[in-house]
């Protein structure tokens, strides 16, 4: 069995990789420069390196390796969108073509423009679904009565600014929204958001998009997420459960657990 991969950053490629492999998979790889980790090659049967906008590349490759299903998984640093991209003939025209410009739009019609090139994308988890993030309370302390109420203001808030495919994370402490997600990421959103709660407690919450495609770019959580947290003084994660990923689990718990934030999956019902 052969399997397609278009490799972003951080530790998802990697984990998928492992995954497969013991499934019976042979994995080939398109790496995106400076975003995939090079370790990536020791873990895939073959490994190519392209840039960002070098479409006609991607599929000529998995054209030759006969790969007729592939998965994108990983991160691409939104900033590198404007210096490290270098669009062919084929991007171009696909981006001439595109209507909407957001995030999940622009994913979603690259999958349906692989679709024709007879390359069908699969959904980022369907190897490993231990990744995704379960309902309930995670960890020992739970939320108290003021942030109950800003879970519940903030839950509403990220589902807005993420209607309008801004970002998926806000912070907010005492009703009041401290940072919102838009091109830096997560991390810089909650260092932004403790910052100016004086590192006095802040909820952070993280959810999918309400027109997510639950294929590619799904919310993702792990350890770093509750380092960051802690040194921006930052004590409720909220993520969505069931459409959102977490990465070595029992370790952010126990991380959590010693630095006393309460992590938690919710779903639309736990809110209305």
């Amino acid at each position: 069995m052969r399997i397609g991969l278009i490799a972003g950053g951080g530790q998802f490629p990697l984990l998928f990789s492992e995954k497969a492999v013991k499934k019976g998979y042979k994995v080939f790889a398109v790496g995106v420069t400076s975003e995939a980790d090079k370790l990536l090659e020791n873990h895939v049967e073959d490994l190519k390196w392209i840039y960002l906008g070098q479409v006609n590349k991607l599929i000529k490759y998995f054209k030759q390796h006969h790969i007729t299903q592939a998965v994108m998984l990983g991160s691409v640093k939104k900033t590198n969108i404007f210096k490290d991209i270098r669009p062919d003939f084929k991007a171009l025209s696909f981006i001439a073509k595109t209507a909407k410009t957001h995030d999940d739009s622009i994913l979603t019609s690259f999958a349906g423009l692989l679709l024709k090139e007879g390359i069908e994308i699969l959904s980022s988890t369907f190897l490993l679904p231990e990744l995704i993030s379960p309902k309930g309370c995670w960890t020992k302390r739970r939320p108290d009565k003021a942030e109950k109420k800003d879970i519940f203001t903030g839950w509403k808030i990220a589902k807005k600014i993420g209607k309008l495919d801004i970002g998926q994370c806000v912070v907010l402490s005492n009703g009041t929204v401290l940072a919102v997600e838009a091109i830096e990421g997560t991390d810089a959103t909650i260092k932004r958001g403790g910052l100016l709660s004086h590192r006095n407690g802040a909820v952070v919450i993280k959810l999918s998009k309400p027109t997510q495609d639950l294929r590619f770019d799904l919310p993702s959580s792990g350890c770093q997420t509750i380092e960051t947290m802690h040194e921006a003084g930052a004590t409720i994660l909220v993520l969505e459960a069931e459409k959102s990923i977490s990465f070595d689990r029992e370790e952010m718990i126990t991380l959590a657990n010693k630095y006393n934030i309460s992590i938690l999956g919710y779903t639309d019902d736990d809110i209305t």
